[in-house]
């Protein structure tokens, strides 16, 4: 019997659906398709794990699932895991991104650690599945080739002429309800070459779902890109884990991870495995899949009105028709509009053709060059211990709503350009200010003065939430010393 393990990765920023995802809270861990009751509460990472979590056979057993996430998401990802339950899980933490080709070598480095030699069921966090039933029977195929060697991937029946991906060619087996060969790989193709591929009916979606044992990834990498393997294994060697409520941390030393190229499974082995000794199979999905990796993508796969839109959150619509109208924190009303993309959050509002919407990705960059925060953060920002939100801000000034969980503390810690006026609106709230130790109910309040050392903990079994007001010259979140925290961060 096989142990398989599953492996999710979770990079990624989700550009092209700005303003939603965002480089610190990406679209894997929001909730895009609402309209399917079975996902209605969870986010695309946690339908990945549930998926992957469902397969376990008579012909194997399924182990703790292994995570990759980025150091910054560790406790988006902890957060949403604990939702689960009966899921145990593993997260390998990278302190930056490298692509998914040494965030797979990882997965593999852990798992034979853990297992013999384990077959490991490869899925990005951040797709929608429609049909479990079909997702699951292409699944228990594919682990059957993989059983027997073979690298397997699952390709998408393409019904229309994308360019947005790659494309697998296949050759149907000499055998019955076999696997299909793997002939090549093409790239993203024109319009022109995506409706002949159409046309031509063996070419398939690359879904960067992969099923394989760990030691036929480790020998291919070895075989095709050994500078990544050898550079992964020098940062596996050094690592460091610490747990967290169940769930285990383990971290790459960061000097050699940054010594590892970036390349993506694709590139770095699986396109280079046909006709080599490292034989590549085909297993068809059709199982309603979507890589969400636009708005237009959201609005395919989103329950849709007698007018084919998709609305979502407080939304009032007069003569519109195939639309996405996304509401965040407001009324969004629009009228007299046809194949728009409207997306509001609490501080930006996105506008587009449908047809265009791929061309986000544009805006975010020019975020990126003009050092926007609406890059990389939401007006609401999620921390470990709960969340801030900023909800007015001035010359001198920033006013923000704080939420901190039951049993959670902020750092200890003081700030060199700015004072803070805390009121307690929810709650009970247990402050350190300077040298005394204060126990705060609602409606009171304390002032934390420039330079002094301060902690806001809750030591209640209900979410505590208070009212912050800085004030002073330099308001920026970098604005800050730590002195002790419970979590690691500097």
């Amino acid at each position: 019997m096989a142990t398989v393990i599953p492996v999710i990765l979770c990079g990624g920023s989700g550009t092209r659906l700005w303003p939603l995802s965002r480089a610190n809270f990406p679209k894997q861990f929001w909730i895009l398709n609402p309209g399917d009751s079975a996902n209605s509460n969870q986010s695309l990472f946690q339908q990945a794990v549930l998926r992957v979590n469902s397969v376990e056979g008579n012909l194997n057993t399924l182990g703790s699932t292994v995570v990759v996430a980025n150091e910054e998401h560790r406790f988006l990802a902890l957060d949403q895991l604990r939702e689960l339950s009966n899921v145990k899980s593993t997260i390998l933490l990278e302190p930056f991104g490298k692509n998914t080709a040494p965030a797979l070598t990882l997965a593999a480095l852990f798992a034979v650690d853990k297992a013999d030699d384990p077959i490991l069921l490869v899925t990005p966090a951040d797709q929608a599945i429609i049909n479990l039933d079909a997702f699951s029977a292409a699944l228990q195929e594919s682990l059957v080739a993989a059983q027997l060697g073979a690298i397997t991937i699952l390709g998408i029946q393409p019904d229309s002429a994308q360019t947005g991906y790659g494309y697998i060619q296949s050759r149907q087996s000499n055998y019955l309800n076999e696997p299909n060969d793997v002939e090549c790989f093409v790239e993203k193709p024109d319009a022109k070459t995506a409706r002949h591929y159409l046309e031509q009916g063996n070419y398939f979606w690359n879904s960067g779902i992969f099923v394989l044992k760990a030691s036929v990834w480790l020998s291919a990498l070895g075989n095709f890109r050994p500078d990544i393997l050898s550079a992964t294994e020098k940062a596996w060697q050094n690592r460091q884990q610490d747990g967290a409520s169940g769930t285990l941390f383990i971290r790459p030393e960061k000097e050699s991870f940054a010594d590892i190229p970036a390349e993506s499974i694709d590139y770095a082995v699986i396109e280079k495995c046909p006709g080599t000794q490292f034989p590549i199979k085909m297993v068809k999905l059709d199982a309603g899949w979507s890589d969400l990796g636009a708005w237009d993508a959201v609005w395919q796969i989103g329950k849709a009105d007698a007018n084919g839109n998709v609305a979502t959150g407080d939304v009032l619509l007069n003569d519109v028709h195939d639309s996405l109208i996304h509401s965040s924190s407001r009324l969004v009303s629009a009228v007299g509009v046809k194949d728009l993309i409207v997306v509001e959050t609490a501080d930006a509002v996105l506008v587009a053709d449908r047809s265009k919407s791929q061309n986000v990705k544009d805006i975010v960059a020019q975020l990126d060059q003009k050092r926007r925060e609406e890059k990389n953060l939401h007006r609401k920002v999620f921390r470990p211990w709960g969340w801030y939100d900023s909800v007015d801000e001035g010359e001198h000034f920033k006013v923000k709503r704080i939420q901190v969980k039951p049993g959670a503390s902020l750092s200890l810690q003081m700030h060199h350009h700015r004072a803070e006026h805390w009121i307690v609106i929810k709650g009970v709230a247990e402050i350190h200010n300077g040298d005394q130790i204060l126990m705060l109910k609602e409606n009171q309040s304390t002032f934390i003065p420039q330079g002094q050392k301060h902690r806001l903990s809750n030591p209640g079994l209900e979410p505590l939430e208070i009212i912050e007001v800085q004030s002073g010259s330099y308001l920026g979140e970098d604005d800050i010393v730590r002195f002790d925290d419970v979590y690691g961060r500097q």
